[in-house]
């Protein structure tokens, strides 16, 4: 089974292109596989090359795939094959709470040849979701939980990497956010970020010597959200 497969959702713009990457666990019994949740990454800015195939957005995908999500990677507005063009959040905000309802609704799922057989798809509704951005990702993102919570449907987790405060007016997060930063990071300063994160008492994991791109510290991403979860309950009973 091909681990990532292309697909494709209608958005309030147009056509969403997404990957859709499937857990580890999925290998080993499909027929009767359930996953821990779903996840939703968000990649850094579009207008500066930004795409879902960036590599800190494929390593969150690949942690997820580590710890049993289905996880979903849309492009942006003006992206790829995603089409609308670039709206300064507040449209992209609008495109991920129509990926959320698509990854909550069993039907487009089933659609998908490729997930043919497998029974998960159709306990979507009741699975936890984790929403986890990169950079301008993580300023969308913020705004994203902001709508969830006020229709009484908050995440699981909100993870934020290289957040954007500073160039963007990031919303404030749930007190469970996990916010990774690098310490040398030129694009998004530490000081920034701690300075969005001290009101809120926000915790604030530092990788030292990372920069904002995590050029050689891609792993420790991966380490840092591993740990955290496996420190958590699994609503799903997978480990």
């Amino acid at each position: 089974m091909n681990r990532t497969i292309k697909i494709h959702l209608k958005g309030p713009a147009g056509i969403i292109e997404a990957s859709l990457d499937l857990p580890d666990g999925l290998k080993h019994d499909p027929a009767n596989f359930r996953p821990r949740g779903i996840a939703l990454v968000a990649h850094p800015h579009p207008l500066l090359g930004g795409t879902m195939d960036n590599k800190v957005a494929q390593t969150l995908a690949r942690t997820f795939a580590q710890l049993n999500y289905v996880t979903v990677r849309p492009n942006f507005r003006g992206v790829g094959a995603t089409e609308g063009v670039h709206d300064d959040g507040k449209g992209e905000t609008q495109d991920l709470l129509a990926v959320i309802a698509w990854m909550k609704d069993s039907f487009g799922w089933q659609e998908i040849p490729e997930l043919e057989g497998q029974g998960w798809p159709l306990l979507v509704a009741e699975l936890p979701l984790v929403i986890a951005g990169f950079s301008f990702g993580s300023y969308v993102s913020s705004y994203v939980v902001k709508h969830l919570e006020e229709m009484s449907m908050p995440p699981e987790r909100l993870i934020m990497v290289g957040s954007a405060t500073g160039k963007w007016d990031v919303a404030p997060v749930p007190k469970n956010t996990i916010v990774i930063h690098g310490e040398v990071d030129d694009v998004i300063p530490l000081s920034s970020v701690l300075d969005w994160a001290r009101p809120q008492e926000l915790t604030v994991q530092v990788i030292p010597g990372a920069d904002h791109f995590f050029h050689r510290k891609l792993h420790c991403i991966r380490d840092l959200i591993v740990s955290a979860f496996h420190g958590q309950p699994n609503p799903q009973g997978n480990h």
